[in-house]
């Protein structure tokens, strides 16, 4: 079983969807730790009532970015965390966190990356007029989005749909791939080989 720490910013339904898996017995895990960037984000009700410990971060703790990310680091080593699981969570991660949990801290982003970076994927992606959208489960490096890629899983953009209907979808494939890949961590069937590049066994 792995113990994970998970970082949020708002409602949490990725973090709802990891919790649904552990109850259903399709994860092998313990969520051991919630922290919120934000101390009113609804993903810290869910934490709560799952009997999960929170930690709920207000706006001037991240005047001092790598502060903020060694006092996370902190309560999630404290914690017993085995991997660091970013869920929603919209502030850039530095090596203060990274160098605590090298490999261990994972994010997902609901789009194929490399392309369409940021926090507006799914809308830009949308606007482009791209036939196919998805999402990706990657390690978490320095550089925004850009860790390498452990997991992708696309989905066609249907004709006509609105950007409402789009984002839905992403995100329900959001809550099946993100329990499917930490199952894989679980099962200690992810590697690296010697160019970085993700193998799973």
């Amino acid at each position: 079983m792995i113990r994970l720490g998970v970082l949020i910013s708002g409602a949490g339904s990725n973090l709802q969807a990891i919790l649904d898996a552990i109850a259903a017995g399709k994860l092998d895990a313990e969520v051991v730790l919630v922290i919120s960037s934000r101390p009113d984000a609804g993903g810290l009700k869910r934490a709560t009532a799952a009997g999960i410990a929170t930690v709920s971060l207000s706006r001037s703790v991240y005047n001092e970015p790598w502060a903020a990310d060694e006092l996370i680091s902190d309560k999630l080593i404290e914690a017993g965390c085995d991997y660091v699981v970013l869920a929603g969570y919209m502030r850039k991660v530095h090596p203060e966190l990274l160098d605590s949990f090298p490999d261990r801290v994972l994010n997902i982003h609901p789009a194929l990356l490399p392309a369409f970076i940021g926090s507006e994927a799914i809308r830009q992606a949308w606007e482009y007029g791209v036939k196919v959208a998805g999402v990706t489960v990657h390690y978490v490096n320095q550089d925004y989005d850009r860790g390498a890629i452990i997991a992708q899983r696309a989905l066609d953009i249907l004709p006509g749909e609105s950007l409402e209907a789009l984002t839905m979808r992403v995100h329900h494939v959001e809550h099946q791939i993100y329990p499917e890949v930490l199952q894989l961590f679980a099962e200690n069937r992810i590697s690296k080989d010697t160019d970085g590049r993700v193998v799973i066994r």
